[in-house]
Parts: C-alpha cells; sequence; structure tokens
C-alpha cells in the first residue's frame, strides 16, 4: 500500500541524493561517486514517477502533486518535495483518504 507519508520521505530523499550529486558536480567529486549518484537520481526519478500515478490512482494524492514529482521533478526534485509540504498543509483534519499516515 501506498502512503502519502511514505511517499514524502521517498521524495525528500531523492530530493537529498539530487543535492548530493550538485554539490559532486561543483567540488569536482570523483567521477565514480558521481555517476553512482546519478543513477539513483534518475533511477529514482522513475520510481517516483511511478509510484505518484499508482497514489493517483489510488487517491493517496492529488493530481497536481504528481504532476509536480514527475514533471517539474525532472528538472529538480525539490520541487516534488515542496508539493508534498504544501500538500500536507492543505489537507483537511477529517478527511481520511488524505490521511497523513
Amino acid at each position: 500500500m501506498i502512503r502519502f507519508r511514505t511517499l514524502k520521505y521517498l521524495s525528500f530523499t531523492h530530493s537529498g541524493i539530487y543535492l548530493t550529486l550538485l554539490a559532486l558536480w561543483l567540488l569536482d567529486g570523483p567521477e565514480d561517486v558521481k555517476a553512482a549518484f546519478g543513477w539513483a537520481h534518475g533511477v529514482g526519478w522513475i520510481v517516483m514517477s511511478l509510484l505518484c500515478i499508482v497514489a493517483v490512482r489510488r487517491r493517496v494524492i492529488p493530481l497536481w502533486l504528481a504532476v509536480m514529482v514527475a514533471v517539474v521533478g525532472g528538472v529538480g526534485p525539490f520541487a516534488g518535495s515542496a508539493g508534498f509540504l504544501v500538500a500536507e498543509r492543505r489537507i483537511p483534519a477529517t478527511d481520511a483518504v488524505w490521511s497523513r499516515s
């Protein structure tokens, strides 16, 4: 079962991988480490996109958030993480479908 909280934490993990990749690029880090983080970022983006498609179909997240992760997140995964924070603040406390669990 896909949960909102799980997707949120995966998004933040993906953003951390991307931030590390940017730091390695700026600091001219070792090529093998950059390659590993590059692959992790690429595969992470694909996995996040697929999970978000499933989550929209199961009404775990809204469509705009999936677009934020899959489309805008392709340029920078920070957009998806920010989207999860915005969505979390929009969740009504009594809405069972959008529960924070």
